[in-house]
């Protein structure tokens, strides 16, 4: 198969309309997509993944108009944090339309739906004729892409489209918020931060458990994820780090530790989320061994940026 490369949103979308999958870029990370309406594009989306099919896919859209096809109930909370946060990085649990098939929740009664604010993904979303499932655009458990050409080293001969833009402008997976319950829960953390989501809906918790028995509910949360080929050691800004061999990196808003041959020190947060799975992947490009990853406090953005950390270091 030739993966055909393309900066037009509308052909992209006649792909996928076709019954194709498409790469296309959010603010987050590039998605991979595919219509919830081709029973096919969306076996074959697990397959070019490698993605476990007990894996749940989120639904995009690009209008709330759309939120009906999609979900059968919305509640109080998640419609105050629809007035807020769409568009935006932000998915939330809901319970299904029966109209979405159980392939795309994996078996679930709930379904995850995000509204990008990227300009060309809500152009790609509008032109496409039905919601489009897509999870981020990478082989399961490497760091995602950020960047329309990680896509394409890849996934390239494995999907119909990649749409192009420039890198994603957040660099993390959106922030998911489980609205289908009785008490709104916070499963993966984001660019939206907790405090944000508190300052909406207040009663917003971070869901600490994770039940290997059944299939989660939201992406990122049961298989291992994010993680580059070289070994990951995590550390704070207050640890004295020794270095155990010359092929070593660093990443983190401290200065770098002693030895390593390749090193990103990040101004900021927003900073660390947007460039730290390119630097994963540069580190693979270089042979690099061992990575040390600096930990920010667990607050803001660094909630987000600590979970992919740990969770790419295999520790969870």
């Amino acid at each position: 198969m030739k993966t055909i490369l393309t900066d037009s949103a509308e052909k992209a979308a006649r792909i996928l309309n076709s019954g194709g999958i498409v790469a296309f870029p959010t603010e987050t990370v590039y998605g991979l997509g595919a219509s919830i309406y081709h029973p096919e594009a969306i076996s074959r989306l697990f397959r070019a993944k490698g993605r476990p099919m007990d894996n749940p896919l989120i639904v995009h859209i690009y209008s709330i108009d759309q939120l009906p096809e999609v979900a059968a109930e919305i509640n109080a909370e998640a419609t105050k944090l629809i007035e807020r946060f769409f568009p935006g990085p932000l998915t939330l649990i809901l319970k299904k339309n029966p109209g979405v098939p159980y392939t795309v929740t994996a078996g679930l009664e709930s379904v995850g739906v995000r509204c990008p604010a990227n300009p060309v993904a809500r152009e790609f979303l509008r032109f496409s004729q039905c919601p489009v499932a897509a999870p981020s655009a990478n082989l399961s458990g490497l760091p995602s892409a950020t960047s329309w050409e990680t896509v394409f080293e890849d996934l390239a001969g494995k999907i119909d489209s990649l749409l192009r833009d420039k890198p994603s402008s957040i660099g993390l997976e959106s922030t998911i918020v489980d609205c289908s319950g009785p008490k709104p829960l916070l499963l993966r953390a984001g660019a939206i931060t907790l405090e944000q989501l508190q300052s909406v809906v207040p009663d917003i918790m971070e869901s600490t458990v994770v039940d290997p028995a059944k299939p989660p509910k939201s992406p990122g949360l049961k298989y291992p994820h994010y993680a580059p080929k070289a070994s990951i050691v995590l550390y704070t800004a207050q640890d004295n780090i020794a270095v155990g061999n010359s092929s070593s990196a660093s990443i983190g808003m401290s200065e770098a530790p002693a030895g390593v041959s390749l090193f990103k020190v990040c101004q900021n947060l927003d900073e660390y989320g947007q460039e730290l799975f390119r630097f994963f992947r540069l580190c693979d490009a270089e042979g690099i061994s061992t990575i040390y990853c600096e930990l920010p406090s667990n607050e803001g953005l660094g909630r987000a940026i600590r979970d992919r950390l740990i969770r790419a270091a295999g520790v969870c």
